[in-house]
């Protein structure tokens, strides 16, 4: 079976996702698949041997400024007649099945020519009825028509309809992690503003990721560009993650028992629902901004809290590579039927 899998490359939870699924689908000799990549700059790609060959393309994005959404030059900086170009001449046809991690050039090609789609991502759990409900009209449009799919199987921390648990690694070795080291991944805000409100926070060590720093020492400040390998390394070891409110920084925190809180990326929707439904749930606090009061005060009163969820790559990549043909509903209540405890 030959299968053309779309990623969304804006964010880094869209290729951890997909990295984790791509290393389970090699072991099915069965299925040949192309992935492509967009949203991204190649340069901006990093840690994608298990890609393979993959093919590139411009894709959509979005524009950010310190910590917010910028619409206007979102839809000005965009290249819609190459996205569009891009679209009609992508040979989907000559693929058997499209998978789509909201990634909208295969999304449409997929559409467009008439060739099965198959959404796999966070986002796809808003079309379940109770998490749809809850969004606006223009949310709905967008989450609807942004990279659609014939059929969507999306992801979601708690049982909700037809939505699968999330991928995350399987950590044999996973641990609480040391009180004072806390791992800081906020690529949307200005890390000059970060480093400045953990500056007076000296009695933590703070693990910094972000696309904008180079490798440096700030005393108890440890800065560091994205490094798949590097920042689970850094993560294991740390009893405290602060993030954007992406999706899949906040499943490895959960899996692994790490006390969370997130701060939402302004003006960006999805992120902004991620965190009140972990607020709901009593699974994350959620900052506001970024400011030294702020973060001194969660990491007083954290609470770290634990979600267990079955090896999902491995059943998806069976799932894919029997053709995708078990109904969702099914291939759901399978999962989570795995559940062998949930703490929260």
């Amino acid at each position: 079976m030959k299968i053309l899998y779309g990623v969304q490359g804006t964010g880094n939870g869209h290729l951890s996702r997909c990295h984790t699924l791509a290393q389970s689908l090699t072991k099915h000799r069965n299925v040949e698949i192309d992935y492509l990549i967009s949203g991204r700059q190649p340069s901006g790609l990093f840690d994608m041997e298990v890609f393979g060959d993959y093919q590139w393309r411009q894709g959509l994005s979005f524009v950010t400024e310190r910590g917010r959404l910028r619409r206007r030059k979102t839809l000005l900086n965009n290249h819609w007649r190459q996205f569009w170009q891009d679209v009609k001449n992508l040979p989907v046809t000559d693929y058997d099945l499209v998978i789509t991690d909201y990634e909208p050039v295969t999304a449409w090609a997929a559409k467009k020519q008439g060739v099965r789609c198959v959404g796999l991502g966070r986002q796809y759990a808003f079309h379940e009825p109770d998490l749809f409900k809850r969004l606006s009209w223009w949310q709905k449009q967008l989450i609807s028509s942004f990279a659609p799919c014939s059929e969507p199987v999306g992801m979601h921390w708690l049982a909700s309809g037809n939505a699968v648990p999330p991928v995350v690694r399987q950590e044999e070795n996973a641990c609480v992690g040391l009180m004072q080291r806390v791992v800081v991944y906020l690529p949307f805000e200005d890390p000059r503003d970060i480093i400045d409100q953990l500056q007076p926070l000296d009695n933590y060590e703070f693990s910094l990721f972000h696309p904008k720093v180079e490798r440096k020492s700030l005393g108890h400040i440890e800065c560091y560009p994205p490094s798949r390998t590097e920042f689970a390394q850094h993560f294991s070891k740390a009893s405290a993650i602060l993030s954007n409110a992406g999706f899949e920084t906040s499943c490895e925190a959960l899996s692994q028992g790490k006390a969370l809180a997130v701060k939402p990326l302004a003006g960006q929707f999805e992120q902004k629902w991620n965190a009140r439904i972990l607020q709901e749930h009593g699974l994350a606090s959620v900052l506001k901004r970024v400011e030294t009061s702020d973060v001194d005060s969660w990491l007083a009163q954290r609470e770290p809290h634990r979600l267990y969820w079955p090896n999902v790559a491995e059943t998806l990549a069976q799932w894919i590579a029997d053709g995708a043909t078990q109904p969702v509903a099914e291939l759901s209540a399978e999962l989570w039927s795995r559940n062998e405890k949930t703490a929260i």
